[in-house]
């Protein structure tokens, strides 16, 4: 029976529905459990969640493994290019949390647009009436025929923009290479360059993969550009958004808010400039811990795909899907 050591919890799989193989001899394992170095030089397949603690590449050397699977789509946590000159296949599940991010997006834009991160501090403090007629002056927006910058229109930020598209909003993007030119018809959208889609656009919402050339790509001279009035939504890989230059930007009122669900390092610090901001720009702020993508829908087909991928390779002796 194939060896599989999975560094998820089994109640992670079974609360969604999910039962993890039978044709399978599955260890779950806490990453820092001492075992673990043994048990992978020995196991077939390593399934592993897209978010926690870097994994060493030494941890793999020497291993048998036909296959290192992460539950999601991100695949930092492991060396992949290492891992790749050790012969080991590396593969995600791209696009499962695709509709729960989309959610994330809208529901954010539109509470941060409407004031409601505001009204609900205010009304708690008793300015019931004064937050109601503030919010009547300042002639809110809703979402209905603004136009929303995607940075990264990949299969993530495809799907938040026709999330967007379907409120009535009008769709830009930033990416060099779209991962569908028919979506980018479809969603009769405009490409733009990134200074200039912060400039024009009432929503930006990040969606691009953590790497060198993206790393502070949202920096403080492109929230220098930003739209006033406008928000952004980073839902993306901490590390792409300057937290810094975010924090200043709110500050200044550059921007009329933000919805942060991933950081630079995770959990984020309590200096995290995000964490010390203002009551006025901390009002305008919403922080989540890394959830955008996570709804009992989007587990389940996450993990049923995963182990689906881990049955191919180590049972049916297939070429594993998605392989980066």
């Amino acid at each position: 029976m194939p060896s599989v050591l999975c560094l998820r919890p089994e109640a992670d799989f079974t609360r969604v529905g999910v039962v993890p193989p039978a044709s399978m001899d599955i260890d779950y394992l806490a990453p820092d459990d001492e075992r673990m170095p043994a048990l992978l030089k020995q196991a077939d397949a390593l399934v592993i969640p897209a978010v926690g603690p870097k994994l060493p590449l030494h941890l793999f050397e020497g291993a048998r493994l036909q296959l290192v699977q992460v539950t999601g789509a991100g695949v930092d946590r492991v060396d992949a290019d290492g891992l790749r000159a050790l012969g080991i296949p590396l593969a995600n599940v791209p696009g499962g949390s695709n509709e729960a991010i989309a959610e994330y997006a809208v529901s954010c834009a539109a509470a941060l647009l409407r004031r409601f991160t505001e009204a609900s501090a205010e009304i708690r403090d008793g300015q019931n009436s004064a937050n109601r007629s503030r919010i009547i002056a300042e002639n809110v927006d809703g979402l209905e025929g603004l136009l929303v910058g995607i940075v990264g229109l990949g299969v993530i930020g495809t799907a938040v923009a026709r999330k967007f598209k379907q409120f009535g909003c009008r769709i830009a993007f930033s990416d060099p290479a779209p991962a569908d030119p028919q979506a980018v018809i479809a969603l009769e959208a405009e490409a733009l360059a990134l200074e200039d889609l912060f400039s024009r656009c009432d929503v930006v919402s990040v969606h691009v993969p953590l790497l060198p050339a993206t790393t502070d790509l949202i920096s403080a001279d492109v929230l220098s550009k930003a739209k006033k009035g406008s928000v952004l939504i980073q839902a993306s890989r901490g590390g792409v958004v300057d937290e810094k230059a975010l924090s200043d930007a709110l500050e200044a009122g550059q921007l009329a808010g933000a919805a942060v669900d991933v950081y630079s390092s995770e959990p984020p610090s309590l200096d995290n400039p995000l964490l010390t901001l203002s009551d006025t720009a901390a009002g305008r702020t919403i922080l989540t811990p890394h959830v955008a993508g996570i709804t009992r829908q989007s587990w389940a087909l996450l993990f049923r795909t995963a182990w689906e991928n881990v049955t191919r390779t180590v049972v049916q002796n297939q070429a594993p899907r998605h392989v980066i």
